[in-house]
């Protein structure tokens, strides 16, 4: 069939029509088809989508969301930041929604906006949005540490969530916590009597994840927890504790919350004569493209951000189509530590050196 031909000779757009006429179904089996709704036989579904991919044809979502009350659109909250891990997340949310059908409108908050996040999610309501996403939320005072927004549509938090008044909320990304204990629990199983953590702002959720996750594989090892030093996610912030933890040689492990901290920190260690990893093991958090070419190639937890986007809007999309149905749960994301050349064995369990007593 020829694509359809308008006044004048010009190509029309192909309507729904066209495609039920080439697929030889109703109008009303494409609008199925289209609208993934059930009862639509495989076969079916395939003449029709391949009719529609011969003709051109687009869903009009402008029409569609005049027919069915949405927009078929979905906000973002998200940090305005160049982080890597906000970064990330938010350009799989950007893939994942591909595949939804339906459209992306971001918001940036700015870290330290009393009600950045509030003001973010009232913007996108006036805008008619299906569902909103919250990505990487931050405490917004020290006094609240919670965030209490009303909202009469869906919400996905990723990551540890906020205080939501709202009909249906659903969270995926919660985990790095387990991310967290795997990377202390790697430095343990080398031998590391203890380990330290270098992490982040604690404002962040993200943060708080991590430094909870080193303090449960502390604990279930029986082990000291040695006093945590702070950064800001920045390599500069890492460098610092670097030049801290270094005058301490009892230090031989240490868990960085980002990568970006974890370089820092091992360029500090050795300018101060800290080799790594013969003196100092480093693991870092999130496996940043440049974690493999460093030297050494830095010992890291990688999140996977696509699969965290993916499952998170499968699990918003079902809340908005589905207002009556039980709401999905996400499993907790897979743990993948990424063994490199920074983590190794402390000096005291090398060969040709003597094993402390205290050494477990």
């Amino acid at each position: 069939m020829t694509r359809p031909v308008g006044r004048g000779g010009s190509s029309a757009a192909p309507r729904s029509v066209d495609v039920a006429r080439l697929a030889g179904v109703s109008q009303k089996t494409v609008s199925r088809v289209f609208n993934d709704e059930q009862y639509v036989s495989a076969e079916v579904r395939r003449r029709v989508l391949e009719a529609a991919e011969e003709l051109g044809y687009r869903l009009n979502n402008a029409a569609r969301a005049l027919a069915s009350g949405r927009t078929r659109s979905i906000g973002v909250v998200t940090l305005g930041t160049a982080l890597y891990g906000p970064a990330s997340l938010l350009m799989g949310i950007e893939r994942a929604a591909r595949d939804t059908g339906y459209a992306l409108r971001v918001v940036n908050t700015l870290e330290g906006d009393p009600g950045g996040i509030a003001g973010a999610v009232e913007s996108l309501l006036e805008q008619g949005v299906d569902g909103i996403v919250i990505s990487e939320p931050i405490d917004e005072g020290i006094d609240e540490p919670e965030v209490s927004i009303h909202v009469d549509v869906p919400v996905l938090v990723l990551g540890a969530p906020p205080a939501f008044a709202g009909p249906r909320v659903v969270t995926a990304g919660v985990g790095a916590d387990l991310l967290a204990r795997a990377a202390t629990e790697h430095l343990l199983e080398l031998g590391h009597v203890t380990v330290h953590h270098l992490a982040g702002p604690r404002r962040w959720f993200a943060a708080r994840d991590r430094l909870e996750g080193w303090r449960a594989a502390l604990a279930a090892h029986g082990r000291t927890e040695p006093p945590v030093v702070e950064g800001d996610w920045s390599a500069s912030s890492g460098y610092a504790a670097g030049r801290e933890l270094a005058a301490d040689r009892d230090v031989t492990a240490v868990f960085a919350a980002n990568d970006d901290m974890a370089i820092g920190l091992v360029r500090a260690l050795t300018e101060a004569g800290r080799r790594v990893p013969d003196d100092v093991s480093v693991v870092g958090f999130d496996d940043i493209p440049v974690a493999a070419y460093v030297n050494p190639p830095l010992t890291t937890v990688r999140q996977p951000f696509d699969a965290v986007a993916q499952t998170g809007l499968k699990l918003l999309v079902h809340a908005i189509e589905n207002p009556q149905a039980e709401p999905l749960l996400a499993s907790d994301p897979p743990v993948e530590l990424v063994v490199r050349t920074s983590t190794a064995p402390p000096p005291t369990l090398r060969p040709g050196r003597p094993r402390d007593v205290g050494d477990a």
